[in-house]
């Protein structure tokens, strides 16, 4: 064995070299390093989407550090459990990490800290997810900010550690653990078939991060104050499941925004103000966990939502059959490519919880299955801002119209053409493969007729005023 016993480095949502606080004390301490990732508790309960593409970002890991003369071992269990037992296999001194900021991962994170210190290990959790860790942000008064834009003005002058390169090398130890066959863990079974048509439209690992960001700041930054409203063109990052896996580093992204901002692109500050309400989602996760599970604002725990997800228009709407194109289009799109359009986004998640007045949470968990950057703060606050139950919610008497939403974001009904093959005499291929990529059990086809409006744009908007008015809030 090495003369030094070694370092586990337990890999999570961090699966990069570069800018890795954890990965770089880890070498600096001049002991061997082993990275590790675990199929853990975390893992289990991802959805179908998340759970697949985080197995494409470990593969492409695994691959980068081989190159480095480093290996990832796998292995699967509770975390605490298998930490301890590779320390016991390997003679590890010491774990590392990257800090998670879900409440119940927290509450494990702390015990297993707790527990290794108790057995003589040192364990050490780093920050790298966020700019700032939740707490360190406070107002005036040491609270916590419950509404983004004095947050923004809070932070957005504050100085941020550059990010840092990856190291030129990672300390092997002389023997190797076992490892599992990362193969044998199925982590995309739940696709199914449509694992091969969202394969053709996403790109994992840092070097496809780096590079994305790279083309984005050349040429994309100077107008995203209004391309990124334009449903048809690439006038967003497209960053987002990097970030949610941890394949660039927020660090990157902020100081690569700056710069530009000092350059003087029209869009920079906008993109940046994006990085911080990533942060803000995070915050509020941090400060109130139940934006997860309960309405943020507790006055619409009276409100009558649907919560039957059997309802005839709530399974139109998970299947994009509506009859709204704008809703249908978004829906598609993440059901083929593992993402959508933010501005799709919004558009869907008002027509479900106020034209069809069905509950968040069941948009909620559509989009934890199916979204391959799914991020569980980023996805609770934009659920219940869009049914304006949340913090710095869209008022809840403001009713997206989305014909009229359509009209301004995608006036020559490109977006819809590319995602809606219904009633189309020559459909695009990027339509007709969701047909390819949805269960044979929806008996859907190309070719049938398009649906009439399950609930029309302005039916939907009367009824949800209507319902709003015999509330109190």
């Amino acid at each position: 064995m090495s003369e030094k016993p070694p370092i586990l480095l337990w890999y999570r949502r961090d699966l990069r070299l570069s800018d890795h606080p954890a990965l770089s004390a880890a070498c600096a301490s001049g002991h061997p390093v082993i990275p590790v990732f675990i199929n853990d508790e975390g893992v289990d309960r991802l959805g179908a989407a998340p759970m697949w593409r985080l197995g494409l970002g470990v593969e492409t890991l695994a691959k980068t550090l081989e190159k480095k003369g480093s290996r990832l071992i796998l292995r699967k269990g509770l975390a605490q459990e298998v930490l301890e037992a590779l320390v016991k296999e390997t003679g590890a001194c010491g774990v590392y990490w990257s800090r998670s900021y879900e409440p119940v991962l927290q509450d494990r994170d702390a015990n297993i800290k707790s527990a290794l210190k108790d057995n003589g290990v040192e364990a050490r959790s780093f920050s790298g997810h966020l700019l700032f860790d939740p707490w360190s942000v406070q107002t005036k008064t040491g609270g916590f900010y419950k509404v983004y834009s004095p947050m923004w003005k809070a932070v957005k002058d504050s100085e941020i550690d550059a990010a840092v390169s990856a190291p030129s090398s990672i300390p092997a130890p002389d023997t190797w653990p076992s490892s599992d066959d990362l193969s044998d863990w199925s982590l995309g079974a739940r696709m199914k078939r449509g694992a091969d048509i969202v394969r053709q439209h996403i790109d994992v690992g840092e070097e496809a991060a780096q590079t994305r960001l790279g083309v984005f700041i050349r040429s994309i930054i100077d107008g995203y104050d209004t391309t990124r409203d334009l449903v048809a063109e690439d006038g967003t990052s497209r960053l987002s499941a990097h970030l949610s896996l941890g394949e660039i580093s927020p660090r990157s992204c902020w100081h690569a925004g700056r710069r530009a901002l000092e350059e003087g692109k029209g869009g920079a500050e906008t993109f940046l103000k994006e990085l911080v309400w990533r942060e803000f989602a995070y915050h509020l996760l941090h400060h109130t966990p139940r934006i997860t599970s309960d309405n943020w604002r507790e006055e619409w725990d009276a409100f009558p939502w649907n919560e039957d997800e059997r309802l005839k228009e709530v399974q139109a709407w998970k299947h994009g059959r509506t009859g709204i194109q704008f809703v249908d289009a978004g829906l598609r799109e993440m059901y083929v490519t593992g993402t959508m359009h933010n501005r799709a986004r919004m558009i869907v998640a008002s027509y479900l919880t106020k034209h069809l007045l069905s509950h968040w949470k069941i948009g909620l968990a559509w989009f934890e299955d199916c979204l391959v950057d799914w991020d569980p703060a980023s996805n609770a606050m934009g659920w219940q801002w869009s049914a304006g139950s949340g913090p710095d919610a869209t008022p809840y008497f403001r009713v997206f119209n989305p014909v009229t939403q359509l009209d301004k974001f995608d006036k020559n009904r490109t977006y819809v053409s590319r995602w809606i093959a219904e009633g189309r005499s020559n459909p695009s291929d990027t339509a007709l493969s969701y047909f390819d990529a949805i269960p044979e059990s929806w008996n859907m086809s190309a070719d049938d007729d398009y649906p009439k409006p399950v609930v029309a744009a302005d039916e939907g908007r009367k009824r949800a005023l209507n319902a709003y008015e015999k509330r109190e809030f």
